[in-house]
């Protein structure tokens, strides 16, 4: 069960504009343009917006912005995982509820990967699903805003 009027972003970090051409044994071959059209048809009762920045201090920026109104953030930093405390930071402070998404299993991957110092405050996290991570993250993002609806209501 989808939850209609509610508000999910996506936030893709660095290089992931180049989804479907960069690497594409690991990425996979489509854009995430194409795969975001085709979710948002999947999900009509959901409002699905998209954000996309390789500079840090603009998904600071959309994260203040939106974490105060959002019902869902799915927020996939690439790098910046392993590297941006000030990302960690931004989701501490605010209310809105986020889930981390990597497409490749960042644990089968080079060492550096293998920490995220965004993981210790999101919802939960979701890796190596491919770009099907994100329909996930928005689906059990739908739940627990079903829930926590109905327990005030």
């Amino acid at each position: 069960m989808y939850i209609q009027d509610m508000n999910i972003l996506i936030i893709n970090g660095p290089n992931l504009n180049l989804l479907g051409r960069r690497e594409p044994a690991i990425y996979g071959a489509h854009s995430f343009d194409d795969y975001f059209t085709g979710l948002k048809a999947q999900m009509q009762t959901i409002r699905l917006e998209y954000f996309q920045s390789n500079h840090e201090g603009a998904l600071l920026d959309k994260l203040h912005e939106a974490g105060f109104t959002a019902d869902g953030i799915v927020l996939n930093a690439g790098a910046l995982t392993h590297t941006s405390i000030a990302l960690a930071d931004a989701i501490s402070a605010i209310p809105a509820p986020v889930v981390e998404v990597h497409i490749s299993n960042v644990h089968a991957r080079e060492s550096f990967r293998h920490h995220s110092y965004i993981a210790a405050v999101c919802e939960g996290s979701i890796v190596g699903l491919g770009l099907e991570g994100y329909r996930l993250a928005v689906e059990w993002l739908s739940r627990r805003h079903h829930k926590a609806s109905k327990l005030e209501g």
